[in-house]
């Protein structure tokens, strides 16, 4: 095998197919050590809840049983919840009906307006333009595996031990070129401002990053993120104004 060695036998898992395909396999492979785990921990909780019971005189099977219910949902759910966060990651979903789906339902009754999917034309595209009384947010959505950390080291974007640029600079320069041009064409002086949805990967404790002109968080805390901005600097008119024209003059990605 090329760039192998004839004395060592190789190991199939560290070749072959993508990080993805192999974060599938290996959970499979996992499921009848975590289904084994899930009976110590739910024996424990079978003991914890039947001494409970004898301490307050209780049913004790009854509570026992219920205990160890609640402690097997419990790590089940864990469990999953862990797996479906790499969803996206391993292509299983799309990161931008998730994140837009948040968006019109956090977002859509406090009179902001969510377009999807627009670029200008021949230039730069993003997943999702957010328009309302704060003002302007462009969200873009990406993924990285579940192992890799973002973090902000001064204050330079960091993806693991790669330079987070590469991602930052093409969204602040999108959200310029989109400010620019929807200021040229309804006269309203419009800021906007850059997010990233992060559907995998490390963030810091918080689920938010802030580095190089970009912030960075998680999908259900971008609609949050925006509410909390204090005052309003567009009224009905404008916003209205804004969205019509972002409709006509920026293509559908």
């Amino acid at each position: 095998m090329p760039g192998g060695s004839i004395y060592v036998q190789q190991d199939e898992k560290y070749t072959g197919s993508s990080p993805q395909w192999w974060y599938e396999k290996f959970w499979r492979e996992g499921a009848q050590n975590r289904r084994r785990s899930r009976v110590v921990k739910a024996a424990v909780g079978f003991v914890l809840g039947y001494a409970v019971a004898l301490r307050f005189d209780l049913a004790g099977l009854v509570l026992g049983l219920l205990f160890a219910g609640i402690v097997a949902g419990a790590d089940w759910w864990i469990d999953w919840r862990s797996f479906q966060k790499t969803a996206v990651w391993r292509g299983r979903r799309h990161g931008e009906t998730i994140t837009g789906k948040h968006l019109r339902r956090s977002l859509g009754r406090h009179g902001y307006s969510v377009l999807d999917g627009r670029a200008i034309r021949g230039q730069a595209s993003i997943d999702h333009l957010v328009i309302g009384p704060a003002g302007v947010w462009l969200i873009d959505n990406e993924s990285w595996s579940p192992d890799t950390e973002l973090a902000c080291y001064a204050g330079r974007l960091f993806f693991g031990e790669k330079y987070g640029t590469k991602v930052a600079k093409p969204l602040v320069e999108a959200a310029e070129a989109f400010a620019e041009l929807l200021s040229r064409e309804t006269r309203i002086p419009v800021t906007i401002t850059p997010m990233l949805a992060v559907h995998c990967g490390m963030l810091p404790r918080g689920g938010l990053l802030q580095a190089e002109g970009l912030t960075l968080l998680k999908p259900r805390l971008v609609a949050k993120q925006i509410k909390a901005v204090e005052g309003a600097v567009l009224n009905d008119e404008q916003i209205e104004l804004l969205t019509r024209t972002a409709a006509r003059e920026l293509q559908r990605a």
